[in-house]
């Protein structure tokens, strides 16, 4: 189905919305270009991703709201496939299961949801990797905390400066934007290349 818009009815509408739509895209454009700069800290987190799974130890993932879809995303990737056949390799985002993570929140605290599972589920030298927009989100915040007192590695994927989180992981990632919406297309590119790199390096 074509939509149009009549230019001549609604001529303030139509040039808002390409104004909209023309700044979103600049927006995003010098964001994702950003990322150039930071070549280095995205390979040494490619590099403590393969690390952490040819060792034979796992991939932890969390955050919230739409950083929580990208946890699920990249845990998707890498337990399935991203581009090439492979084994399935052991990566858990953790925030899919909604009993325990209800349950956890009504008992505990919803600062908790995550720590707890980081608790039940890391070992020594397994990869926990938080991702916030904020830096600053609360939950993530102490279950990396939690992690790197339990001898795991530790990273992130920020935003806006990297807030408190960037002070607590071994590795953390931070996009130069204050931007929700950009920090998390940035994390997504992020993300997928890692699973590329994973990709590429456990095809038989």
């Amino acid at each position: 189905m074509e939509i149009n818009l009549d230019i001549q009815e609604y001529p303030d509408s139509f040039f808002l919305l390409q104004k909209q739509i023309q700044q979103s895209v600049e927006e995003h454009t010098l964001v994702i270009n950003s990322l150039a700069n930071y070549l280095a800290e995205i390979q040494q987190l490619a590099t403590l991703v393969v690390k952490t799974l040819k060792t034979g130890n796992k991939i932890l993932l969390m955050g919230n709201g739409g950083s929580a879809a990208d946890a699920q995303h990249i845990a998707a990737e890498l337990v399935g496939r991203f581009t090439i056949e492979r084994r399935g390799l052991p990566v858990i985002a953790l925030t899919t299961d909604t009993s325990i993570l209800t349950s956890i929140a009504n008992d505990y605290g919803y600062e908790n949801i995550f720590t707890r599972q980081v608790e039940a589920l890391a070992n020594p030298d397994d990869l926990v990797i938080g991702i916030s927009t904020s830096g600053n989100s609360n939950n993530v915040l102490q279950a990396l905390t939690a992690a790197a007192s339990l001898g795991c590695q530790t990273a992130a994927l920020l935003g806006k400066g990297g807030g408190e989180i960037k002070n607590v992981v071994n590795l953390s990632l931070i996009v130069p934007s204050s931007n929700t919406a950009r920090i998390q297309e940035a994390h997504i590119l992020i993300g997928h290349i890692l699973c590329q790199v994973v990709d590429s390096t456990f095809t038989p």
